[in-house]
């Protein structure tokens, strides 16, 4: 029937008459017939039919399930080797089965499974001799088929063995649990990469990270990393493919995960190279499921807008793009605001297991306990409901041992929810979500577990637990702001002991810092006036200290209705479209660029120099990111620090288009090893020194792509100033009244006499080169990034701490908006499609939509050597200090900024470190600067016909009481030696 069908199909029944298979039909089918006709078995030429094993690929192609050249090729020599090999047997069989030609005599019983046995061994050519043939028609068979065999068996056999050498151990399919998810994980695969990611992915600080991890990648793993693989094999699993090919996106089954990530190559020759491939695997993904969670890394921020125009790309899903470039400068951004703040933030989103000893150093023990803090989301629980956020702050600090840091709101009218932080009298409803700093997700469970009724009388932290009583089960718990208010009423009282002047919550600031009250008008004031530096026989500013240690205040009275937003910010166009940045028009980079004498002549103080190595055709690195969270508009414009690039000037004239709507910018063209430079642009008085590299690192030794860097931070430490006589002269008449911290002595050392003393951060490519930075250190080579002193000092920062950003996305969505909010000023999904159109920033005149923008939180640094926070510093707690700073000013204390030497020793080091939030009763030295989140005050603005007849700035204030002036200064100023504020900022270009 087979034969019919076939020859009834042929298209050619010539043809088809003359085929090797039709003649296997006509050898085989009719001795059935005669086999039946004659009533008796004739083995005859069935075993021809095991050349039709040869189709056997052919047919399982037809089935789609031979899919890859190397199994089709495969398929076709085993079935070419055994066809022929059972087909030989068969005749073998049946020869010696007949007997000798021509009376079929002497026949020889063999079975057809020893003919096949006896080929095998007659092909290997091993030849045990236990079977042979006994015909002669048999051996004239055998002796052909040795010749036929052999080659067959040499050459079909070896070709078997390599096909199947090459099918990698790496090319299975992924078969997961049911139930259990997983994630993708593909772009840059290395073993440094992989170790990195699943050292933060699968930390034992998160929750049962129930989650197998599928890295997909084309090269197969090297020995060191098919060992991190193996120890990791319950958790991990590694597919070689391409991201491209649908046939291996199959076998990782991407359809299925939760999400898959895309790593980039930071230290790759060509940025843009690298995200253009990275987006076109987003494209590729996207393509084959259009519905998976994508979350990919980025070099270039100018790449982000490409991810855009992916039709299935979408962020309210869980897409997000991490830009390296974006975030690294955003963080070295608000370290110029805040120094330090850096290094709190990446030991955040990071997640790191602390172990202190008693062998360290006390300020490590300190350092190590706040790395081990990493940042939580968890709802809060109906108790909390209806409390404002400082009372709900102060109620998990106090009570709970946690530190809330903002809340998801969710709209009114049902769109997009949008995170708060530390948001100004907002009162939090039912179900929401708050974002704690703790040491682990245990911890945070507090914050949900929390009862009125049942832990009313706790006070071990550690035994709030679930508690069963049917208001919590139900969800219908009243909430109780009486208690919160019996809480805090229960801690002012404990800070009234300390002799700090408290308030209840909601009610008017009463404060140290208020000198008077004008009855005229009822409003608190307390204005800043900055003194104008005493020029010297040069015009230059004597000293920054000198300048920046006296503030006088004085008590300004307006109306009211004088306290809103005066009339030229209506007409002018003062900030962006959005609202969120400060805006000016295009200006040309000439008008811009400053020449040594210029700089020399220019007042430069309380500013920003940005020391840029770059050559003319080196990748863009976004100086935008690093500005524009300087722009915020939630800064007042007097209060931003001017930002002097020193660099090549052909490089920066690439960078322009994107810098030239942003205020307060100079260029100067020079290079940053140069002393005279440094010089001119007074690095001895900035507020913070950015050292950046944009030059692509070298293939040949990686190490030394920082060197630029590292060079130019010695360089000015190695530099002196000649400002010594100006500091000591400025103070040796208010010496009687300064305590130690103010004696000359500690004076000089912690002054800006000596380059060490200039607030510097340097950006390093290699993690490794940060123990050239700090020559007085004794940091091992092989020690982590994040234990070294310059990284704990908040001097350093390497881009591979943003790696830890992938897990925590992942984990988190939430996470990454809040952190991008602080880091970057207040980036949004509106400007981003603004700033993708490639026409840089637009202004746009205000309105209350766009200044309702301005109120937002920012990040900032007081000190607690004199002003109203100054009680704490003579051995207050930490506690007391967080609960009056968030009542009275409506500032989040989040960490301290302390000094490595606290002793008044000549030779003790000015270094400060990182203590991220603090236990409760950690003691407080006067030296310690605070980070705080401090919110917007509207009341201070700036007014250029006011001032005092010396060319001084004048701060109006009304309706608040401040503590900060300009942002990561205070108007307490600070110890001696450690100035607080700013001298008189240069006019804008």
């Amino acid at each position: 029937v087979y034969f019919f069908i076939r020859f009834i199909a042929a298209s050619d029944k010539f043809w088809f008459m003359l085929e090797l298979y039709s003649f296997v039909d006509y050898f085989t089918i009719p001795p059935s017939f005669v086999s039946i006709y004659l009533n008796r078995t004739w083995i005859g030429l069935r075993f021809l039919r095991a050349l039709r094993l040869m189709t056997v690929p052919d047919i399982l192609q037809y089935l789609n399930i031979l899919k890859t050249s190397t199994s089709i090729r495969l398929a076709q020599l085993i079935s070419i080797f055994i066809s022929v090999w059972l087909t030989a047997a068969g005749i073998i069989h049946l020869l010696e089965n007949s007997g000798d030609l021509p009376t079929f005599s002497e026949p020889v019983a063999i079975s057809y499974w020893n003919a096949v046995y006896f080929l095998m061994v007659t092909m290997s050519t091993v030849g045990y001799g236990d079977i042979t043939c006994g015909t002669s028609l048999g051996r004239v068979v055998q002796l052909m088929f040795l010749a036929v065999g052999l080659a067959l068996f040499a050459s079909v056999l070896p070709e078997i063995l390599e096909l199947l050498g090459s099918q990698s151990k790496w090319a299975g399919t992924y078969h997961g649990d049911k139930g259990k998810r997983h994630i993708v994980v593909c772009g840059h695969i290395t073993y440094e990469s992989v170790s990195h990611f699943l050292k933060d992915f699968l930390h034992e600080d998160r929750e049962d990270v129930d989650v197998e991890v599928v890295f997909l990648h084309r090269a197969e793993p090297d020995l060191e990393f098919e060992g991190l693989l193996k120890r990791q094999h319950t958790r991990v699993k590694y597919f070689q493919g391409s991201l491209m090919n649908a046939m291996d996106l199959e076998r990782a089954k991407v359809h299925e995960a939760d999400a898959c990530l895309v790593l980039a190559n930071k230290y790759c020759q060509d940025p843009d190279a690298e995200d253009a491939a990275n987006i076109m695997r987003v494209i590729s993904i996207k393509n084959y499921s259009d519905d998976i969670r994508v979350i990919i890394q980025l070099m270039q921020y100018h790449n982000k807008a490409y991810l855009l125009n992916i039709p299935s790309w979408d962020w309210k899903q869980g897409d997000d793009v991490i830009c390296l470039a974006e975030l690294k400068l955003g963080f070295i951004a608000q370290s110029c605001l805040a120094p330090g703040f850096s290094t709190m933030m990446a030991n955040l989103f990071a997640m790191r297991s602390f172990k202190t000893s008693p062998d360290m150093a006390a300020w490590q023990n300190d350092y190590l306990q706040g790395t081990g803090c990493e940042m939580y989301t968890e709802t809060l629980s109906p108790t909390f409901t209806g409390m404002s956020f400082s009372q709900a702050s102060e109620l998990c600090f106090v009570k709970l041992k946690l530190l809330l840091l903002a809340i998801e709101v969710k709209s009114d009218d049902g769109g997009d929810s949008k995170i708060s932080i530390n948001p100004r009298g907002a009162k939090i409803p039912a179900n929401t979500v708050g974002f704690f700093i703790a040491q682990s997700a245990e911890e945070v469970k507090r914050a949900w577990f929390y009862c009125k009724a049942c832990h009313e009388d706790v006070k071990d932290e550690n035994q709030i637990k679930k508690c069963k009583c049917k208001n919590f089960v139900g969800g219908m718990m009243i909430h109780s702001v009486i208690k919160s208010q019996e809480i805090s009423q229960h801690i002012t009282a404990k800070g009234k002991s300390n002799g700090v002047a408290t308030t209840k919550p909601g009610g008017p600031a009463q404060s140290s810092m208020v000198n008077a009250t004008k009855p005229a008008n009822n409003v608190k004031k307390n204005v800043s006036v900055k003194e104008e530096p005493k020029p010297n026989m040069n015009g230059r500013p004597t000293n920054k200290a000198a300048v920046q240690q006296k503030s006088a205040k004085m008590e300004v009275g307006i109306a009211d209705d004088q306290a809103k937003d005066f009339d030229f910010e209506k007409t002018e166009m003062k900030y962006d479209s959005t609202g969120m940045f400060h805006w000016t028009p295009a200006r040309a980079i000439e008008d811009c660029i400053l020449d040594r004498n210029q700089a020399a002549m220019t007042v430069l103080n309380g500013h920003v120099v940005v020391c840029l190595f770059a050559d003319p055709d080196s990748p863009l690195i976004g100086l935008r990111n690093l500005v524009m969270p300087l722009r915020a508009s939630n800064f007042h414009y007097h209060e931003l620090k001017h930002v002097v690039i020193v660099g090549s000037v052909d490089y920066i004239r690439r960078e322009w288009k994107t810098l030239q709507n942003l205020p307060k910018i100079s260029v100067l063209n020079g290079s940053p090893l140069s002393r005279a430079d440094l010089r001119a642009v007074n690095v001895n008085l900035c507020d913070m020194c950015v050292i950046l590299s944009a030059k692509v690192p070298s293939n040949d030794d990686p190490t030394l792509a920082d060197k630029e860097a590292i060079l130019a931070s010695l360089n000015i430490k190695a530099m002196t100033f000649d400002d010594t006589i100006g500091v000591l002269s400025q103070n040796n008449g208010a010496s009687d009244s300064l305590s130690p911290l103010g004696s000359p002595i500690v004076l000089q050392r912690k002054g800006s006499v000596y380059g060490a003393n200039v607030p510097m951060i340097t950006e390093l490519v290699n993690d490794s080169n940060v123990q050239f930075l700090d020559q007085d250190d004794d940091d091992d080579p092989d020690t982590e990034l994040y234990l070294t002193q310059p990284f704990a000092c908040g001097t350093a920062f390497a881009v591979s701490v943003l790696d830890s950003l992938m897990s925590t996305t992942y984990f988190n969505q939430n996470a990454l908006t809040l952190i991008r909010s602080l880091i970057t000023g207040g980036a949004t999904p509106e400007l981003e499609l603004i700033l993708a159109e490639g026409a840089g920033l637009r202004g746009g005149y205000s309105t209350p939509e766009t200044l309702s923008n301005r109120d937002r939180c920012r990040v900032g640094q007081i000190s607690l050597f004199e002003g109203p926070l100054a009680s704490f510093g003579e051995g207050g707690k930490y506690i007391d200090l967080f609960v009056a700073a968030l009542r009275n000013y409506g500032m989040l204390c989040i960490g301290l900024y302390r000094f490595r030497d606290t002793a008044n020793a000549f030779d003790a080091s000015s270094k400060r470190y990182v203590i991220t939030n603090p236990p409760t009763d950690f003691n407080l030295l006067p030296s310690d600067q605070v980070f705080v989140l401090m919110q917007f005050d509207p009341g201070m603005e700036y007014r250029p016909d006011w001032g005092d007849g010396k060319g001084g700035e004048r701060l109006l204030r009304a309706g608040h009481s401040v503590v900060g002036g300009p942002p990561g200064h205070s108007v307490v100023g600070g110890p001696p030696g450690h100035p607080a504020g700013g001298g008189k900022k240069p006019d804008s270009s």
